[in-house]
């Protein structure tokens, strides 16, 4: 699903600890449940060969689905407007006061979104590190850190499911991929 150049990822902002090189391969069956999901790291320069998709199941050969390949660049975090300071705003305000009217969490989530993407959520994202933003329960929870979400609509507008991969710091930094959890959403 997902192939990421580690070389090429801006490192004063991630709060994971990545490899400084090669690749990082994200195997995610995008289809739920996730249960053939797993992330492996390719060192530079380490010899690797592009394989058929198709496995053996039963004795009868299945074909992946393979998808169109798209490229992304890394961007940190939100970008914020300086002339529109939404953090002194009526918004802003009403939610640090807790005033508990209804709606004061939704309007200061649109004051944050106006300012950071003109209005529009910044749409389908591969994201590394950080807070999850899950549909359902934050998988993020407890030790558990996000390594990766994936919405399904970034490589399939027809597959709506979020894939979350998580596991704790320690595991992430040692390269432990295999004891990650793999969540979906649908």
């Amino acid at each position: 699903m997902l192939t990421v150049d580690c070389a090429a990822l801006p490192r004063d902002v991630l709060d994971i600890e990545l490899p400084a090189d090669g690749h990082l391969l994200f195997f995610v069956d995008i289809e739920y449940p996730p249960e053939t999901s797993v992330v492996l790291h390719v060192p530079a320069g380490a010899p690797a060969t592009e394989r058929a998709p198709t496995y053996t199941y039963d004795g009868e050969d299945i074909r992946i689905r393979v998808y169109e390949p798209r490229t992304l660049y890394p961007l940190a975090g939100l970008t914020l407007d300086s002339e529109d300071d939404w953090r002194t705003g009526p918004e802003t305000s009403a939610f640090q006061d807790g005033d508990g009217s209804e709606g004061v969490l939704d309007r200061f989530e649109e004051a944050v979104l106006a300012a950071a993407s003109g209005g529009s959520r910044p749409g389908v994202c591969v994201q590394l590190g950080g807070f999850s933003d899950p549909w359902d329960m934050a998988p993020d929870d407890g030790d558990d850190v996000l390594l990766a979400q994936m919405a399904g609509q970034a490589v399939d507008y027809g597959v709506f499911t979020m894939n979350l991969i998580v596991g704790t710091r320690e595991d992430i930094a040692a390269g432990r991929y295999a004891d990650l959890r793999y969540e979906q959403q649908c």
